[in-house]
């Protein structure tokens, strides 16, 4: 029999095309600011969410805005549906700052933009960027005049627009346009792929007719949002493929809890796999009461688990399995990543690179140890029969073993003394009691 080594060479253990893994190039767009963020030009992925208040009702929005931001929304949508709601948008923003909140707004507008937009001036200037859906500005001979009244107001402002056609409402005149011209082919398309193409095709017409009114290229975002995921990577891939504007990702409508963040991420992972993508918001369903948080949660999740971009410390945790049938490791892994989340801001005032921390909690001595040492930080708890102490991993080395009933809250002293010896200026707290040094 031939051995491993006979066949593989060092070169091919190391070849070249495995040493490139990663994501592509990002490819290259035109640069938009919006408010004192960029998207696009290279910029770091952006990260943004939508409210779900009636936004009319200014406390209300001001506190979902806050909530987004804080939990790292760097830009916030908000419904701009009706005159009130249009009223209602220099409050919130002047709420907003008087907390120290710059996050961008966006107004989301649809049917008549147009109207609000001319009709409240001050809606017109407070918000950072217009979101348009060129399938219902308007209809027949309207739709090209309403239009080009929402982009003349954006360029009165100095406002970026985001072009954001919708599989849901695609402009009827260029979907029946298309189709009939398919239906004349020797081999026609199917319907699916005639309706993808009128999205794309609706979205760079739309940007197009936008710059010819006067509305520059680094003032453009395209959108084309679809609900499934297929769709999605083709639409996308041939927006890239043929413009260079801004692309903000997201599924339309990606559904409820698992599914949602599933389809999401599968979508959305392609595609940034690929360089394409500048901005993103995961569009969950959130449960009755749930927080509307998690969508940012997952967002960054997903940037970060694919190496663009870095928001929180990593906490690598054990899945479990026969051998571990305590619920300890379980119990510390969450208690762990909530306490991280709970201290980031704080942290991120006083330790710089702090969100590069990788901490692991592991459930038993098969891989505890190993992958502890992997980590910045790691813990490896005693499975089922194993004696009952936990060596803790620092740097690769073993530090300390914890053990008795304060396992849990020493763990953490630990992991908030070893953040401020590496990321800051601090004194690490004595040992506490159930602390063993390392022999």
């Amino acid at each position: 029999m031939t051995s491993a080594t006979d066949t593989l060479s060092p070169a091919a253990i190391v070849a070249p095309e495995l040493e490139a893994a990663g994501p592509a190039a990002r490819r290259r767009t035109v640069a938009v600011k919006v408010g004192s963020i960029t998207v696009g030009g290279g910029a770091p992925v952006v990260v943004q969410s939508m409210t779900n208040t009636d936004t009319a009702d200014v406390d209300a929005t001001v506190a979902q805005v806050a909530a987004l931001a804080l939990a790292g929304s760097e830009i916030v949508r908000i419904t701009v549906d009706r005159s009130e709601s249009a009223a209602a948008v220099p409050h919130i923003k002047e709420k907003l700052l008087r907390r120290g909140l710059t996050t961008p707004l966006v107004g989301d507008f649809h049917y008549n933009g147009h109207i609000l937009l001319a009709e409240h001036p001050a809606c017109a200037a407070a918000l950072d960027k217009y979101r348009i859906n060129p399938g219902n500005v308007g209809f027949g001979e309207k739709r090209d005049r309403h239009f080009a009244t929402i982009v003349e107001m954006a360029i009165r402002h100095g406002k970026p627009v985001r072009i954001g056609a919708n599989w849901g409402s695609l402009d009827d005149d260029l979907l029946t346009r298309l189709m009939d011209e398919n239906a004349r082919l020797p081999r026609p398309a199917d319907a699916r792929a005639v309706t993808r193409e009128a999205l794309v095709r609706s979205a760079l017409l739309s940007a197009a007719l936008a710059e010819e009114i006067g509305l520059p290229r680094d003032k453009i975002i395209l959108s084309a949002k679809v609900s499934a995921v297929q769709d999605l990577i083709t639409v996308y891939g041939e927006l890239a493929r043929r413009a260079n504007y801004a692309l903000h990702l997201g599924l339309t409508e990606a559904g409820m809890g698992s599914k949602g963040i599933v389809a999401s991420s599968t979508a959305m992972g392609v595609l940034l796999q690929q360089g394409i993508g500048d901005t993103i918001r995961v569009s969950l369903t959130p449960e009755p009461g749930g927080d509307r948080t998690r969508e940012v949660t997952v967002a960054q999740e997903m940037l970060q688990t694919m190496g663009l971009r870095t928001f929180v410390p990593l906490v690598a945790a054990c899945p479990g399995c026969g051998r571990t049938t305590s619920t300890t490791f379980q119990e510390l892994a969450f208690e762990v990543q909530d306490f991280i989340r709970s201290s980031m801001p704080e942290w991120k005032k006083h330790y710089p690179g702090v969100e590069t921390l990788n901490v692991a909690v592991m459930g038993c001595i098969v891989n505890g140890p190993g992958e502890s040492k992997h980590a910045d930080i790691g813990i490896s708890l005693p499975g089922t029969g194993e004696f009952p102490t936990a060596p803790v991993y620092i740097d690769g080395k073993k530090a300390v073993t914890l053990r008795g009933p304060t396992l849990r809250e020493d763990f953490k002293k630990i992991v908030e003394d070893y953040v401020a010896r590496r990321f800051g200026v601090g004194t690490a707290r004595p040992a506490s009691p159930g602390i063993d040094a390392a022999e």
